[in-house]
């Protein structure tokens, strides 16, 4: 996309730089992303939310944490079933009914948790409140396709739109438990809940109303048989890296917080967890102002292997200095990574499997998620804090064997024959036309 043709020359003129600026000030951008920061920050507080009031009501971390994990994998593997109707019907249309289900199943979770209802009620209750999450990033990053693809924008506004999404949603991972530990606190842990699916119901429908910004719907065609963007083996390895990551986060969770409270400083948790993130967000940030001059697949492996690297010093870590430290190094290829894959699987579907393109790989990061939490958990539980930091590595070790041994999936369908003629296309065409093979 932004990468020189493999047999460029020393004369091939460097891409342009795109700053955000630039991006921000893209005719119609603000309309869409004021409401799809407020619709988004919910993400990131349902898990925590569910945690605080199932543990107020019940009085139990592992159903609080079975609750939140069932929320959690309902939401990796419905989230792509509602992409692939977006990319089919149009965003609004799959948006509206998804925010007024998600009311409806916290309400019902709610309810049944403040009446100490069995668990397998609130497991039941947590499902549809799970699969009914928005995937506001997505529907976003398809925008910003749709949007520069039109304008016939370069290729590094697009990089440079995928920095910025990756930046926001280091940041909204943040913010929203945050926001949701202080509402539920502050008031009781019901509020927390009630916060979050206003939050998605308002941004959502806000969002949704902006229509002039929405990409097109591509509606099944009679006698065609529709494909779904997992039916690429490049977006199924791409998942399968971004489940990887997945493992860093839940495993990060914690690990920070048994290790933390195994020093007698469990008030520091917050802390350590914030610099693992800070240093994801200044590097994303970092990451989308510079013209790469390499190729994607390139610079996706080059980002996976320090993540790797850093996350494989975590375990040794001796006192919380160490650890924050540690912590940094590894955040630091934590968006990287997440961009270029992102724009990555943008170039490896067609126009109309783009959305749902991009939800499989969220989905992947919250099922990696949830499964890195758990299996962490088990760790600490058996062997002592320092355990759960081996999950890390090894989530992010067996992501990198797989891209490493399977690289040759993450070529856009044509794009092996435009290099080989050292041929190039205007930037966004090649986007579109790379996607479309």
């Amino acid at each position: 996309m932004d990468s020189v043709p493999a047999d460029a020359t020393p004369d091939t003129p460097a891409p342009a730089r795109i700053g955000y600026g630039a991006l921000l000030r893209t005719p119609g951008a603000r309309t869409f992303l004021v409401p799809a920061f407020a619709a988004r920050l919910p993400y990131a507080m349902l898990s925590l939310g569910i945690v605080l009031l199932v543990l107020e009501t019940h009085g139990s971390y592992g159903t609080a944490g079975t609750v939140a994990a069932v929320s959690a994998v309902a939401q990796a593997l419905v989230g792509p079933q509602t992409g692939r109707l977006a990319d089919r019907y149009g965003q609004a249309a799959v948006l509206v009914p998804t925010v007024v289900v998600h009311a409806v199943s916290v309400a019902a979770l709610i309810a049944l948790a403040l009446g100490h209802a069995p668990v397998w009620a609130l497991l039941l209750a947590a499902a549809p409140a799970g699969a009914s999450v928005p995937q506001i990033g997505a529907m976003v990053r398809s925008r910003w396709v749709a949007k520069l693809s039109a304008e016939n924008a370069p290729a590094a506004k697009l990089n440079t739109a995928f920095a910025f999404e990756s930046v926001t949603d280091e940041f909204t991972f943040v913010i929203g438990p945050v926001l949701a530990g202080a509402i539920a606190t502050s008031v009781n842990p019901a509020t927390g809940l009630i916060a979050e699916a206003a939050l998605t119901v308002l941004g959502g429908l806000a969002f949704a109303a902006q229509r002039r910004t929405a990409p097109a719907r591509h509606p099944h065609e009679p006698g065609v048989r529709r494909v779904s963007a997992l039916a690429s083996p490049g977006v199924r390895l791409l998942a399968g890296a971004f489940l990887g990551v997945g493992t860093v986060f839940g495993a990060m969770q914690v690990s920070v917080t048994a290790f933390t409270e195994s020093v007698g400083q469990p008030g520091a948790n917050g802390t350590v967890y914030g610099i693992f993130a800070g240093g994801s967000m200044l590097a994303g940030v970092l990451y989308g102002m510079v013209a790469w001059r390499r190729a994607p697949r390139q610079r996706l492996l080059g980002c996976y292997a320090l993540l790797v690297l850093g996350c494989s010093t975590l375990w040794a870590m001796p006192n919380l200095v160490a650890l924050s430290v540690a912590a940094l190094v590894c955040g630091l290829a934590i968006a990287p990574t997440l961009i270029t894959g992102y724009t990555l699987v943008e170039t490896l579907v067609a126009d109309g499997a783009k959305t749902e393109a991009f939800t499989w790989l969220t989905g992947a990061i919250g099922l990696g998620l949830a499964t890195g939490s758990t299996v962490a958990g088990q760790l600490i539980d058996g062997h002592g804090p320092s355990a759960g930091f081996l999950v890390p590595v090894a989530g992010a070790g067996v992501g990198l064997v797989a891209l490493v041994a399977l690289r040759h999936l993450l070529v856009a369908p044509g794009a092996a024959s435009t290099v080989a003629t050292g041929g190039e296309r205007p930037a966004a065409r090649q986007l579109v036309g790379a996607a479309k093979g």
